[in-house]
């Protein structure tokens, strides 16, 4: 079994660096509770991990028709989209890189996610789910700019670009729906697609369009391995409006809690509120700004649900495109252990930055203070 490039103390965090599918067939089998994740986007970012192969050592592998921009414009408009993708056309040298995003067409892009999940699915307890954050782009010209403004594509060191694949097969101005070919193309390969999630965006990324609505949301997909998983419903309830406590209340709970078996043994737990409601498909949430390098980090508002939802207090949680470290840094205050891998590793070390003073917080609550001593009951799907 491979070591971890980076771990906590008490090794319940853990960070590889490299290649996700290559780390993973590393990894042991039935080994992690649920996989919480959100990959590169197809088309729209290029987030600089390439290596050059032969050719000249001097060479900037650059377009020559894309040269001589300097100052304020060159930061605009020159991006990855002007280097050469496969083979350099001036020295010769050939590209090499393994990051997931920059497929030719959208085809190639779920086929290469497919394969990874793969190997999630081998890792993943047989009462595993997965919690898969995908977001959509425009044929034609692959990601271009998507409407986003210019001062929106600027990079700096270590941070990713907006990149402009020529798509093959695609439209200009179609919606690709790549979020959709994904999660069926799974639930094709034997995932049970359980449910589509809406992260609805209250401060969404303004977009210079004018023939179409602001894209406000994005897609989060619960998968399962099998047909009956662990699914904490309890844990994520929402506060339910109107419901109150008084004798009815009391009468309720009480043949409620006379059941017999798990679901009894469930309202003796710490966390156990008496009043809430099923929580709902949409989840509203602000998107989170983060004032290091990395442009696509998710709020961890978005996925403390998935993790508590998905997750017992004591298991493990993969994320497979760690990036910045979110899901780490949520799985540490939850009292859960993560098993992170990141192909970059200038961004590794930024996750590292970010999970060091959650770790060294610890949990943000007594029950997940108390996580490993805690019998769970058993949660399952339909």
């Amino acid at each position: 079994m491979r070591e971890p490039d980076w771990q906590s103390e008490d090794g319940d965090i853990k960070l590889y660096c490299g290649d996700c599918a290559a780390v993973l067939a590393d990894l042991p089998e039935k080994s992690v509770n649920c996989c919480v994740t959100s990959p590169p986007y197809w088309g729209l970012r290029d987030y600089g991990t390439a290596e050059w192969e032969g050719g000249e050592a001097e060479c900037d592998h650059t377009r020559p028709d894309r040269q001589g921009a300097s100052g304020e414009r060159a930061t605009r408009t020159t991006g990855h989209d002007d280097i050469y993708r496969d083979l350099c056309g001036k020295c010769g040298a050939r590209r090499i890189d393994s990051q997931l995003g920059l497929e030719a067409t959208p085809e190639e892009y779920v086929d290469k996610l497919v394969e990874i999940f793969r190997q999630v699915r081998r890792v993943l307890r047989d009462d595993g789910t997965v919690w898969l954050n995908l977001g959509d782009s425009y044929g034609g010209l692959a990601g271009g700019n998507n409407g986003v403004p210019p001062e929106w594509q600027r990079a700096g060191r270590g941070q990713s670009r907006v990149t402009k694949i020529r798509a093959a097969g695609t439209r200009t101005k179609d919606l690709c729906g790549i979020p959709w070919r994904v999660a069926f193309a799974l639930q094709a390969d034997g995932w049970y697609l359980r449910q589509d999630i809406i992260w609805a965006k209250p401060n969404p990324m303004p977009e210079s369009v004018t023939d179409r609505c602001t894209k406000a949301h994005e897609y989060i997909f619960l998968l399962s391995k099998s047909a009956r998983y662990w699914y904490d419903a309890e844990a994520i309830k929402e506060e339910a409006i109107g419901t109150g406590g008084g004798a009815f209340g009391k009468v309720l709970m009480a043949d409620v809690a006379a059941k017999s078996g798990a679901q009894a043994r469930r309202y003796e737990r710490p966390d156990y509120r008496e009043i809430g409601r099923n929580r709902r498909s949409v989840w509203t949430v602000a998107t989170q700004p983060y004032s290091e390098a990395h442009f696509a980090t998710y709020p961890a508002k978005l996925i403390e649900p998935c993790i508590l939802a998905g997750c017992p207090a004591g298991g493990v949680v993969l994320d497979p495109f760690i990036g910045s470290g979110t899901t780490a840094e949520v799985c540490a205050t939850k009292g859960r252990g993560c098993i992170g891998i990141e192909l970059n590793r200038e961004y590794m070390e930024l996750a590292i930055r970010r999970i060091r003073p959650a770790i060294q917080q610890g949990p943000d609550d007594a029950l997940f203070k108390q996580a490993k001593r805690i019998e769970q009951p058993l949660l399952i799907g339909e």
